[in-house]
């Protein structure tokens, strides 16, 4: 063979194999997430966003005309979430669905639920550019108010009570106010719901909110499941009497058992093998003046976990030491459990399968891992073979203004969901 058509042969196998792997382009994705973070860019450089918020509307008025530049069909459902539809060759397969949220907690960062909302616009941009068809119709899902109760997922996942309308966040707009706000109809809600294996699958991409995957070095998380957790507000009830006159040996301290309550959850959590956790985030003593010894204290308790037997078997034993802590106090300890839980939502293994080799095919290095954070993909799964993808975030910093995740790494994420997304569809009926 000659050195000249050796040469030809190995150019057009490298340009056969770029056409076989197509990939995002990461300075567009980086730009669009710039784009995005001036939607409610204040004087100080922060970014205020919340749900239902004038930036969270105008927000989402530019990605439904981004989608639309796009060619997709758009509209906003009653639940107020965003849904673009790209017509697949066989209109009577399931769509392969993906998408994030736009919204943010107060004073957040730009990347959280961002970045793959941003990745799943850059995906459907690349296909249209390399002219790549899918058997599959895809439709790429913005949820609405992520950050406030995964109000949108539960909506679609037929969850969403009518209690839950009635929240009202940071704004001063309840949930029912937001969603009118947003495009959406509150006495429509129940038609949003999908049937279970309505989807043939479901995507999301997000920042890790953690540490792990920049500690260890590794370019790609492969979520294993999300956690479930449960809310109680723990009421301490004792005597509230003179600081200065009542002896030490004959106080109803309700704070000092509240104390001591604290300290008995995590060495109770601690001391069981898992990667549990148990937190009390939130205490508030009554009547609350210096010179008069707490009567009445409550604190907020939340235990997360993979398995809702562990969450269960953790309760029971910190019920224990509180009993034990309630008589040595002299002191009543009431539990409230608070309608605020969400059970653990396992991923799909298939779908798990496909994105390592998705990322193996793109040379990048993975760890499966939970996830200790809520997030949309949670709802999903009740209705939908689910999946999820972890890229690192800078120093595990999320919901803050400090929170950040490298251009390379979003594209990185980008294309995992790029490749996963060709492979589920020619994989799945």
């Amino acid at each position: 063979m000659s050195l000249r058509l050796f040469s030809f042969c190995l150019c057009f196998g490298y340009c056969l194999l770029q056409a076989q792997t197509p990939k995002v382009n990461q300075d567009r994705l980086e730009n669009r997430i710039i784009e995005l973070s001036k939607f409610g860019l204040q004087e100080n450089g922060e970014t205020e966003r919340v749900a239902f918020s004038d930036a969270d509307v105008a927000a989402q008025k530019w990605v439904v005309q981004t989608l639309k530049d796009l060619g997709l069909e758009v509209h906003i459902d009653f639940a107020g979430n965003i849904i673009g539809k790209r017509a697949g060759m066989d209109g009577s397969l399931k769509p392969i669905s993906f998408g994030s949220h736009i919204d943010r907690v107060p004073n957040g960062g730009n990347y959280d639920g961002c970045v793959g909302s941003m990745a799943s616009i850059e995906v459907l941009e690349i296909l249209n550019e390399n002219e790549i068809k899918t058997e599959h119709p895809l439709e790429i899902i913005i949820f609405s108010n992520e950050e406030g109760g995964v109000m949108g997922s539960r909506a679609i996942a037929g969850h969403l009570g009518k209690a839950a309308l009635k929240v009202r966040n940071s704004t001063g707009f309840s949930m029912g106010e937001g969603i009118m706000r947003l495009g959406g109809d509150t006495t429509r809600i129940s038609e949003v719901a999908r049937k279970k294996d309505e989807i043939a699958a479901f995507l999301e991409l997000h920042i890790e909110q953690g540490g792990t995957l920049e500690k260890e070095n590794v370019q790609i998380g492969i979520v294993e499941g999300i956690v479930g957790l449960q809310w109680w507000e723990v009421e301490f009830t004792g005597f509230a009497n003179h600081a200065g006159t009542t002896p030490m040996n004959a106080r109803q301290d309700a704070l000092l058992a509240a104390a001591k309550f604290i300290v008995a959850v995590n060495e109770v959590t601690n001391s069981m093998e898992g990667a549990q956790v148990g937190t009390v985030g939130k205490i508030q003593a009554k009547p609350g003046a210096p010179n008069v010894i707490p009567g009445k204290v409550v604190t907020s308790l939340e235990i997360r976990d993979l398995s809702s037997e562990v969450i269960e078997k953790v309760y029971d034993a910190i019920k224990t030491r509180s009993d034990e802590i309630a008589k040595a106090s002299n002191v009543q300890i009431e539990y409230r459990p608070l309608d605020t839980t969400a059970d653990p939502a396992l991923m799909t293994a298939v779908i798990q399968d496909e994105i390592a080799r998705s990322a193996k095919k793109l040379g990048l290095s993975t760890k499966r891992m939970p996830s200790g954070a809520g997030h949309d993909a949670q709802d999903m799964a009740l209705i939908a073979n689910t999946g999820m993808i972890f890229v690192p975030s800078k120093g595990g910093i999320s919901h803050s203004p400090k929170e950040f995740t490298a251009a390379k790494d979003m594209a990185n994420g980008a294309n995992v969901l790029l490749h996963t997304i060709l492979a589920l569809d020619k994989k799945l009926d």
